[in-house]
């Protein structure tokens, strides 16, 4: 086995082989891993992604197609794509975790008068309802960017548009929002 190409052995692993599986492992794990340090940054998130990299191979049974590229492209794609998933997930878990410290910390310091509650909701609201006079490409853009913390790159790949296109979005819906939450301040 150890003569096959990357190509012959992926084919192998769709058919079921472990020990394709376990040769390419073999042969490209030290490069998966080294790209995977660089994206992350610490070894155990490393670790994780390439054990993710080869049980997708083996899972999917992913279809590696030699006319599109060398094999070692075709996995540091892989990598990659996994690479931001786990940031990703990691980005979020941070992020709610101390939105959580927040919530907690404020529950602490707010007293829950009439008049806190009452403020409090009318800001909610507010924002509801400045949200709601975006276009929905702007809703999306912004959730995606300040809920889901996605990046402007990757909300530009996810929709197939140039980055200028999706931080011009951006910009517009954080305007519009400014102007409606101040309108409606001063309502108040």
């Amino acid at each position: 086995m150890a003569n096959l190409s990357d190509g012959e052995l992926m084919r192998r692993v769709r058919e079921g082989s472990r020990d394709a599986l376990e040769r390419l492992y073999d042969r490209h794990a030290r490069i998966v891993y080294s790209f995977a340090y660089r994206m992350a940054g610490g070894e155990s998130m490393a670790r994780e992604i390439v054990q993710l990299v080869f049980t997708r191979l083996w899972s999917t049974k992913a279809e590696y197609d030699s006319t599109k590229g060398a094999y070692s492209s075709w996995l540091i794609t892989i990598t990659r794509n996994i690479a931001i998933d786990v940031l990703r997930r990691e980005r979020r878990h941070q992020s709610m975790v101390s939105i959580d410290v927040i919530e907690e910390t404020r529950s602490h310091v707010e007293e829950d008068d009439p008049e806190s509650i009452l403020l409090r909701n009318d800001r909610q609201e507010a924002i509801a309802s400045a949200s709601r006079r975006l276009s929905p490409p702007q809703q999306r853009v912004v959730e995606l960017m300040y809920w889901k913390g996605y990046t402007l790159l990757e909300i530009a790949e996810m929709g197939g548009e140039p980055v200028g296109t999706v931080k011009n979005r951006l910009h517009q819906a954080l305007k519009s929002l400014r102007r409606h939450l101040q309108s409606s301040r001063e309502e108040l």
